[in-house]
């Protein structure tokens, strides 16, 4: 007789073996999946370049965020927290690849910006994090399994300060990302490359924040010096200051 539950975790875990091989893009050997992904730095991938989000540069623009302690998360080549980074806030960066770590670390001296590296999982990093003003994901939150997004909360009621914002992009439901029932995702063993969202969705997800914006992401081209596709999402929340 095997009997493997006893807490949240185990039952998270148990969760997470039901996507195999599809959950080693953050679950197993991640890091080994995701390395693959960055090794080859010509590919045609949207998101290598050195372009910071629009939908970033528009908040700061607007005054929606000011300098403070910042964690992109999932940060890849790093190219938000150098911008951050170039802004005065204090950066924090953490992504599963060693591979993306160096590549950002690499860019970041190029660029001269001081932007603290880590690789690991920012879900059980959390000691070696602190409080933030910012917690920036783009590109992270559709990658994940279902259940967790209630990971994904914990760690925003763990390091995101009260008062602070949480901005992110994610698959826009219609334009990409598989947009099956959570429920569906369990029978198929599989995320179908990733999950799409509504701007209802995040905003049931994120229910206890203020909404400062939920749009599309504004379509850059190709010489702009800034990044932005269409078939993303581009949000912006604020954590209650008395939580």
């Amino acid at each position: 007789m095997n009997r493997t539950i006893r807490t949240i975790d185990d039952v998270l875990g148990l969760l997470d073996r039901l996507f195999a091989p599809d959950a080693d893009r953050w679950t197993g050997d991640a890091s080994a999946w995701w390395d693959g992904f960055y090794a080859d730095r010509s590919k045609p991938v949207p998101f290598f370049s050195t372009k910071p989000d629009e939908s970033l540069v528009s908040y700061l623009e607007r005054g929606l965020l000011t300098p403070g302690r910042a964690l992109d998360l999932g940060c890849g080549p790093g190219r938000n927290a150098i911008h951050l980074a170039s802004l005065g806030f204090e950066v924090d960066a953490i992504d599963l690849s060693p591979t993306a770590v160096a590549w950002g670390e690499e860019r970041a001296r190029e660029a001269g910006a001081d932007v603290r590296f880590l690789c690991g999982d920012a879900f059980t990093a959390e000691p070696a994090l602190g409080r933030y003003d910012l917690v920036y994901d783009s590109g992270c939150l559709h990658h994940l399994p279902p259940h967790r997004r209630v990971s994904y909360r914990d760690l925003l009621d763990r390091v995101l300060a009260p008062g602070g914002h949480l901005g992110l992009t994610c698959f826009a439901s219609g334009a990409m990302g598989s947009e099956l029932p959570d429920e569906e995702f369990y029978r198929e063993g599989r995320l179908n490359g990733g999950l799409a969202y509504t701007p209802d969705a995040l905003r049931w997800i994120f229910s206890d924040f203020t909404e400062i914006e939920v749009r599309p992401m504004e379509e850059q081209p190709p010489d702009a010096p800034l990044f932005g596709v269409p078939f993303l999402l581009a949000a912006l929340f604020r954590r209650p200051v008395n939580d």
